[in-house]
């Protein structure tokens, strides 16, 4: 008793509270009395959690001990005796001095930048499961209410799944056709990207020349020929196109949802882990970032969609949690469909719904059970469904890095592949760097830090004129991911990439990739262009990451890592085929038979890309390959 009086005398400004032990009868009729006048909750939530208001509660909750949090172990008598939290009021699931007829399942909701209780929350869980089972036996109507609460889990994220699937091919489809928007628009049906343009006009050739359907903005201007103020036109509408986007993106960020800037996966893993940050998942949060991330991928500015992806979905899962108040009014059972979703934004992202699950349970949860594990692959696997049937890429794949490589990789080549991993690691602590001394310089200047719309426009412009010149730079990220990791075929005879001379030394047959012999022209000229773009991304990356857009870092930092391998595969290549060419492929280690290709730059390309998303994230994925 004198323990509990001098504990309620104590004032702090930081305070928790806790429910009050209940040895005695006595002693849980005082903690009544003294905090019947102090208690206090905050009223339900609105349907999108954006609601702070407070209201003051009535005599239904569990009483509350004023705690001092300075105090090492609050339930600890000075005797030494401890109370366990089977002998907390409200928390065992036996205890019955105030039962679940007097004290129904209302959660409290927490203060912005609060921690939540764990054990709080998921005892009352089990108070409404115990009053759940009493209403069974009691009301005719009992069993069907208990199998809808029972199910309501896999309602919510199967509706997450859905949602989130239809955002991200929604997003993927804008942002393409935003992005060829900048180089010119389809004359017959304007709501057409590049790609479906030319599909519609019968033209197969697409990705080597302009089609007839598709025209330049110069050309939509009717100016045709080719000469110095056509491509100053072309550089124009590029450049204003870019800015433009990027300038309304940040715009809408500033003043709608200033949460809906970066990535989102840090404070996304902060939310699961059991903090409390009050709007960060909110519709305006959730509208905001889907309208930037499709404005902000178009713009050509060095950031991939893949990280904000994973913000968006848990947007979706909080938002469709509050239509079922057993998650909505338990912020612990809320991250139940907040690891789902989690889980879901990295399918859709990637294509994975095994990857997502395994994100979701390594890296960002903190409290995951075995049921969970199971509806956040089932809500994976939906988003993918979902994202397959609206098909964004147009190739019936749910990622847009799509390869099928069954050629087999000699033992010789490890080394180069162990060269790529250091690569990676080199590259990745030197963007670490780099970018810490970007953020901290824009902190100390007062004109970056306080008009973030001056950076980002300043950013834009200078990435569109530096990458206006070079193809592999100009093009998205992920298009250029695309062609780096795909092998030469025979419709890829204009590309300079595939521009090998068709040459057989021993057999008049083209190999199974569609090119023999040494390295052609355009080949080497992509080389110093992809040269040129692996040092335009590395720096343009570092002061891109960090503006107020909303920008995930999966996509350059795989971007970078493509570029890297597929000079070194393209280097490895022009060596076995010299040693082809001069007879001594016989007598070396390169067990390769003559007329045959022995390295394919686009497996560098895969490597090199994991090589490098890996010293920059720090992550260690494991992939499963079909």
């Amino acid at each position: 008793m004198s323990r509990l009086l001098s504990l309620l005398d104590e004032e702090d400004s930081e305070t928790s509270y806790l429910i009050a032990p209940s040895h005695t009868s006595n002693l849980s009729s005082l903690g009544r009395t003294v905090m019947s006048e102090g208690r206090r909750r905050r009223t339900d939530n609105n349907a999108f959690g954006d609601d702070d208001s407070y209201a003051v509660a009535s005599g239904s909750e569990p009483p509350l001990v004023h705690m001092n949090q300075s105090t090492p172990n609050p339930l600890k008598s000075r005797a030494g005796e401890s109370y366990s939290a089977v002998n907390l009021t409200g928390l065992n699931d036996d205890d019955d001095t105030f039962g679940d007829d007097s004290v129904p399942p209302i959660f409290s909701k927490y203060g912005d930048f609060h921690t939540i209780d764990w054990q709080r929350d998921l005892a009352r869980d089990r108070m409404r499961h115990k009053l759940i089972h009493k209403e069974k036996r009691r009301l005719l109507c009992g069993p069907i209410y208990g199998m809808w609460d029972a199910g309501s889990g896999w309602i919510c994220v199967l509706m997450v799944g859905m949602a989130a699937g239809a955002i991200a091919g929604i997003i993927d489809i804008g942002a393409r056709w935003m992005g060829d928007l900048k180089d010119g628009i389809c004359a017959d049906r304007f709501w057409l990207d590049r790609e479906h343009c030319c599909w519609s006009a019968n033209d197969s050739v697409y990705k080597n020349a302009d089609c007839s359907a598709w025209l330049s903005w110069p050309e939509m201007l009717r100016y045709s020929q080719k000469d110095f103020f056509y491509h100053f036109l072309e550089l124009v509408f590029y450049c204003g196109w870019s800015v433009l986007m990027a300038g309304l993106t940040v715009a809408l960020v500033k003043v709608f949802a200033p949460y809906a800037c970066g990535s989102g996966i840090p404070e996304v893993k902060c939310i699961l882990s059991g903090f409390v940050i009050r709007g960060y998942l909110g519709k305006w949060t959730f509208i905001i970032k889907s309208v930037g991330l499709i404005l902000a991928s178009a713009s050509g500015l060095n950031l991939g969609k893949e990280g904000p992806m994973v913000h968006l979905a848990c947007c979706i899962g909080n938002i469709f949690s509050y239509l079922f108040p057993k998650y909505g009014l338990n912020e612990a059972k809320k991250r139940e469909i907040l690891s789902a979703s989690a889980a879901a934004g990295v399918s859709v992202a990637f294509g994975a719904p095994i990857g997502g699950v395994m994100f979701s349970l390594e890296e960002a949860s903190y409290y995951f059970p075995l049921k969970t594990m199971w509806r956040s692959f089932f809500c994976a696997l939906v988003a993918g469904i979902i994202l397959r049937i609206m098909n964004p890429f147009g190739s019936d794949q749910t990622s847009l890095f799509h390869v099928d490589y069954s050629m087999k990789w000699m033992f010789i080549e490890m080394f180069p592949f162990a060269a790529l991993g250091i690569f990676g690691g080199v590259i990745g602590s030197f963007f670490i760097w780099g970018n810490i001394k970007w953020c901290r310089f824009r902190k100390a200047n007062k004109t970056l830090g306080g008009n973030p719309i001056y950076e980002v426009l300043a950013v834009t412009f200078i990435t569109a004129f530096v990458s206006f010149f070079n193809p592999y730079t100009r093009k998205s990220s992920s298009s250029l991911i695309k062609q780096l990791f795909d092998r030469c075929g025979p419709e890829d005879y204009m590309v300079d990439l595939c521009d090998y001379q068709n040459k057989t030394y021993s057999s008049d047959k083209v190999d199974d990739n569609y090119h023999t012999g040494e390295l052609g022209e355009g080949v080497h000229s992509a080389f110093l262009q992809l040269t040129f773009a692996l040092i335009v991304k590395l720096v343009l990356t570092i002061f891109t990451f960090g503006i107020k857009v909303p920008a995930g870092l999966f996509v350059p930092s795989l971007a970078m890592g493509a570029i890297a391998g597929r000079l070194l595969g393209i280097t490895v290549e022009g060596f076995t085929t010299s040693m082809q060419k001069t007879g001594g492929m016989h007598n070396s280690i390169w067990s390769c038979q003559v007329g045959k290709d022995c390295v394919m730059p686009g497996l560098y390309a895969m490597v090199g890309a994991a090589a490098v998303l890996g010293g920059v994230t720090r992550y260690v994925f494991v992939q499963i390959c079909r």
